[in-house]
């Protein structure tokens, strides 16, 4: 494992405007997300605005990815790509998953939107992954375990009678698009790293209503389907280790997620 980066006073003052960025790029497309858009129109969307401000998409081209940010909708995990095919409807619930590089430095949140009126069942989903990702910040501190994060998120969801995906983590952030550590939503009590004052890095829980394996689709590579076609959900943020607990880097406010 390569070493956890611990930023300086410098790098984090750059890194917490990026996230900003991205937190802020959520909010402007969040006034665009209603039914009968295409997911290829809401990516262009957020890709002017992100260059409206000075900043690069970091999906864009990353390992091959075609487009400037997720879009991952209903049964789609994570790392949906946008497409003019994809027309948002009624009842559809949808994960804008955006990363920016300003001034060379990451920012990375994601965030659930519905169109209309979704089931109960999708509602509540929504609600809880929402609620396990503020269960998972609430353990940073320093001197805490990583793996903490993971055991307070799974034990909920788990609770609610949710799966937890397991082939995709939270991750360090910052000076590049994804650096260690790896930060698992599910995992034992008191395991893993330490946390210190400086580390930057995401949490993401990826929940799921049925089962938590996820399947890649080999015709584009990239976009993850539940294997059973259940609904997920994913809220996600930049998340700081300060010297007395932590600081959420992409929080902008609130804002409407359910259209």
């Amino acid at each position: 494992m390569d070493k956890i980066i611990i930023k300086t006073e410098e790098q984090i003052n750059g890194i917490r405007k990026s996230a900003q960025l991205a937190g802020n790029t959520l909010k402007f497309i969040s006034d665009y997300i209603k039914e009968g858009v295409s997911t290829e129109y809401l990516n262009n969307k957020i890709e002017e605005y992100i260059r409206d401000n000075k900043a690069i998409p970091a999906p864009l081209n990353y390992n091959g990815f075609p487009k400037s940010c997720c879009i991952s909708l209903n049964n789609v995990i994570c790392h949906g790509i946008p497409s003019e095919k994809e027309i948002l409807k009624e009842g559809d619930i949808l994960n804008v998953d955006v990363t920016t590089i300003l001034d060379g430095y990451y920012g990375d949140t994601s965030t659930m939107f519905t169109i209309g009126e979704c089931t109960d069942q999708a509602f509540d989903l929504i609600e809880n992954t929402e609620h396990a990702l503020y269960l998972g910040i609430d353990q940073v501190r320093p001197g805490n375990y990583f793996g903490n994060i993971g055991y307070n998120i799974g034990r909920f969801a788990k609770s609610k009678g949710y799966s937890v995906v397991y082939d995709f983590c939270g991750h360090g952030v910052g000076l590049e698009f994804h650096e260690e550590p790896q930060v698992e939503h599910s995992c034992p009590r008191n395991t893993g790293y330490k946390m210190q004052p400086g580390m930057i890095f995401t949490i993401e829980p990826m929940i799921n209503l049925g089962k938590a394996k996820a399947i890649i689709d080999k015709n584009d590579g990239w976009t993850a389907r539940t294997a059973d076609g259940s609904l997920s959900a994913q809220f996600e943020h930049t998340i700081l280790v300060t010297e007395s607990g932590f600081e959420i880097l992409s929080d902008v406010g609130e804002y409407d997620i359910f259209k």
